[in-house]
């Protein structure tokens, strides 16, 4: 892939982070994180290599779903701050070279937003139409999104005698978007959070914020998302949308805007998340392979999203019942370690049994794949979750900074904290900031030089990939190509020493393969192939190195 101007399309070669303002730092003590608290750490975020956080839902909210069911799309939640804390951190992070994309979640509100209640007092509210209503539920029932959770995504409101949509949760009336006022509401919210500095949203659950209500012609849905990203650009020329669009892969190329672009300009990688987990059960990399092998190209200026764990459940939808089952019992065999009959509520090292040579490979593939790497909060230092607290919240528990009292996130009693800390082998007494910033071999400075590596390396953001053939078991081999280089990554799933040979084709002479792990420096045959060991679980990225080159990393 030839790069022109990059300049506007920062998101191709980010480390983005995801952080939820409540469990990250806690500044004033009352048991709750805030946006004072995460002013303060905005310093080891830009040390770590971050470029850009992802802040999850800071807005009023009942908080009876962790904070998605919002009341205000204009505020912030009292208990974080108020918008001078808010701005200071954008203004703290962007000094530090950092950008902030918030969450947008616009497909419903909470039951308490004002819209809501004026909508359920009469028909004839001037906010009626902002929702969906129907006499009767369709007779074609739709599936809901919690099983188990909720039985119809349809409720029946006493007061006006009608049912509204709700595709999420009950308490999350869903809003109408064929309503070109919710629409311009739409709009509003986010010229709103871009004048105060934000780069970008992060938009949930895509597919159902742009579908419209059963019945309601609305032409292309699609229309609407190309709309959003012109107001985007109109406002902020180089802000960007990141979607979660969990669907397979033919479907999730027309949220891009197909060939052309013009929509999102980066998308979750769902499938090829689902497929790593079940080569890493299956000890082989092949599932893996077929599936990047049929990932396919995005336009120009947009990127695929590649992340090992995020927020939610570990979603493994995408794969069969057998596949899923496979992972099920490789990775979460204790029933209440699964949710919803498709996911898993483990963070990665307890899912590998805190084997470190497993865990640091599968972030050396995750930074070495093209697209743009994600971590969740805590993930650079190995945090495990609570199994204690049921569901998708087992994974999002205060930040774990000392081996002190609360894990350095807070001094309040631990009774007020927002979560309880993690325990077992994973409790801060056993996983923190502090030790591992002092310790060269920790995970933490294992993932800083990651980040390092991959931000001197733009090829793997802007680069196309490619499998390379070898002769190995259990090895993963690609490359990937852009015209500011090539840089070939090597990945052994397995848990012995494996000797390949790997087809790399007839390179010009004089150029070497540089190590960007280590000081090696290879020459490859006159065949175009390499000769190399890894050890088990071991990795290898290898920078394509001509006669002349002068780049350093």
């Amino acid at each position: 892939m030839r790069i022109t101007d990059t300049s506007d399309l920062w998101w191709k070669s980010a480390v983005i982070y995801c952080l939820d303002v409540e469990t990250y730092m806690d500044a004033d003590d009352d048991g709750t994180g805030d946006f004072a608290g995460l002013a303060r750490r905005i310093d080891y975020l830009a040390d770590l290599g971050v470029t850009c956080l992802w802040l999850m839902p800071f807005y009023p909210t009942p908080d009876r779903d962790d904070g998605y069911d919002i009341s205000d799309f204009y505020g912030i939640d009292r208990r974080l701050g108020n918008h001078g804390d808010f701005v200071e951190v954008i203004r703290t992070a962007n000094d530090r070279g950092m950008r902030v994309i918030v969450d947008l979640v616009v497909n419903h509100t909470s039951d308490r937003h004002p819209w809501f209640v004026s909508a359920r007092r009469s028909r004839t509210s001037p906010f009626r139409d902002f929702y969906v209503w129907r006499d009767e539920p369709p007779k074609t029932r739709q599936p809901t999104v919690f099983p188990g959770e909720e039985s119809s995504v349809w409720e029946y409101d006493e007061r006006t005698e009608q049912y509204f949509q709700h595709v999420f949760y009950k308490h999350q009336p869903d809003l109408n978007i064929a309503n070109p006022r919710v629409r311009d509401e739409i709009a509003k919210t986010i010229g709103f959070w871009l004048a105060l500095g934000v780069s970008g949203f992060r938009i949930d659950a895509v597919p159902f914020l742009i579908e419209p209500p059963e019945g309601v012609e609305f032409g292309d849905p699609h229309e609407f998302l190309r709309d959003l990203k012109r107001f985007l650009q109109r406002r902020v020329g180089d802000s960007a949308l990141l979607g979660e669009v969990n669907l397979p892969y033919r479907q999730q190329l027309q949220f891009f805007g197909g060939e052309r672009g013009g929509e999102l300009d980066l998308q979750f990688d769902f499938v090829s998340m689902q497929a790593l987990y079940l080569s890493l059960a299956r000890h082989d990399p092949a599932p893996l392979v077929k599936t990047l092998t049929a990932r396919p190209a995005v336009p120009p200026e947009a990127a695929w999203a590649n992340f090992v764990r995020n927020h939610d459940e570990l979603t493994l939808d995408k794969l069969t019942d057998a596949e899923r089952d496979e992972v099920f019992e490789a990775f979460a065999p204790d029933e209440s370690q699964r949710v919803y009959g498709r996911g898993i509520t483990r963070r990665l090292p307890p899912i590998l049994g805190g084997d470190p040579r497993r865990i640091r490979m599968v972030y050396s593939l995750l930074f070495s794949l093209p697209g743009t790497p994600v971590l969740f909060y805590g993930e650079e230092i190995g945090m495990g979750e609570n199994p204690e607290i049921p569901g998708r919240q087992s994974v999002r528990t205060p930040m774990q900074w000392t081996d002190g009292k609360n894990g350095g996130f807070s001094h309040a009693a631990p009774s007020r904290l927002v979560a309880p800390i993690t325990g077992d082998g994973y409790a801060p007494e056993h996983v923190n900031v502090q030790q591992q910033r002092n310790d060269p071999d920790s995970l933490l400075q294992f993932m800083r030089h990651l980040i390092s590596r991959y931000r001197v390396s733009p090829e793997i953001g802007w680069g196309e990939l490619r499998i390379l053939e070898h002769d190995g078991t259990g090895m993963l081999a690609h490359e990937v190509r852009a015209d500011v280089g090539r840089m070939i990554a090597l990945h052994n799933f397995t848990d012995v020493p494996q000797r390949i040979t790997v087809e790399i084709g007839v390179l010009e002479e004089g150029t070497a393969l540089l190590d960007l792990h280590g000081p090696d420096r290879l020459t490859p045959d006159r065949r175009g192939r390499i000769e190399l060991e890894l050890p088990p679980y071991g990795f290898r990225w290898l920078r394509v190195s001509p006669p002349g080159d002068t780049r350093i990393g």
